[in-house]
């Protein structure tokens, strides 16, 4: 019998582990990359609405008084000391001044359009955290955030913009560990769906199948596709996808690596096949992807 020939495709030995360390959580997040634009305070008369553009996303933490919080589905309710994540902007919602005068801190940002866009978009588009939720944290970050938004010293941009970054990771984090998940993050907290989604991030050149990803979970192969998709927000395979062509974006942006070198990379058996998967999902070809940002 013939003997299966060796592989013998060379390929390049990039070190991915900067890439793919630490806990999922931090995994994800370091990929959804936000850039903070500004932060203020601010004061709002009864019934007063707080002024917001539709195209940046927020977190807006209650100083004083109550706020009214208008929605598609109807409305609710903040207090002093809750904090409040727009994630696509107001997209529809008012904020207003409720039973009297309300003082307001506005950390305004935005997301990188090719930052796990679907999801961002699988994210409710309010998070609200509670004073007894934040009260170990989120007082002292806030006068941080002021003290630096009103010093106009060399380097307070990048300050502000690194520290509403740090309001928003933290504020994820304490949204999980609270257990108020019904997105993506929610498969970062199960135990059998995250244990797929570290085999995933762990070794994002293996091009798991769905059968292989449910003998990780500890699952059937429909009830693990099911469970995947439904807190995930996409499926496996999608998910999978994804993940490499954006860790592929950052390693374009970052080390000015050659394209096939990156695709192979990340697992994909040609350039060409990894040009094509790259532009359909970022909408233009590896060798157009943009430097990372850097604020002035």
């Amino acid at each position: 019998m013939t003997e299966p020939g060796k592989d013998l495709s060379i390929r390049p030995e990039l070190d991915l582990e900067g890439m793919v360390s630490g806990d999922l959580l931090s995994q994800v997040l370091a990929r959804v990359r936000l850039t903070g634009d500004r932060v203020y305070s601010t004061h709002l008369p009864q019934a007063a609405a707080l002024d917001l553009k539709e195209q940046s996303a927020y977190v807006c933490v209650v100083t004083h008084g109550e706020l009214r919080i208008e929605h598609a589905d109807g409305f609710a309710t903040a207090s002093s000391g809750d904090l409040l994540l727009l994630t696509r902007g107001p997209r529809g919602m008012q904020l207003s001044a409720l039973h009297g005068p309300s003082e307001l801190v506005v950390c305004c940002f935005w997301f990188d359009p090719d930052s796990m866009r679907d999801m961002l978009f699988a994210m409710p588009s309010l998070i609200q955290l509670t004073k007894a939720q934040t009260s170990d944290w989120l007082e002292r970050v806030i006068q941080f955030l002021l003290v630096e938004a009103n010093d106009f010293q060399p380097g307070s941009a990048l300050m502000v913009s690194r520290l509403i970054d740090l309001v928003v990771i933290r504020t994820l984090r304490t949204w999980v560990h609270h257990g108020n998940v019904s997105s993506w993050l929610g498969g970062l907290a199960d135990v059998r769906i995250s244990r797929a989604l570290k085999a995933i991030h762990d070794d994002p050149r293996q091009a798991q199948t769905i059968d292989e990803l449910a003998n990780v979970a500890g699952m059937s192969r429909s009830n693990f596709a099911d469970r995947f998709a439904a807190l995930v927000g996409m499926p496996p395979l999608r998910y999978r996808n994804e993940w490499r062509l954006t860790l592929a974006r950052d390693m374009l942006a970052h080390r000015g690596l050659r394209v096939g070198e990156v695709g192979l990379a990340v697992g994909y058996e040609s350039e060409a096949a990894f040009s094509r998967a790259y532009k359909s999902f970022f909408g233009h070809a590896p060798r157009d992807a943009r430097p990372s940002p850097q604020l002035e």
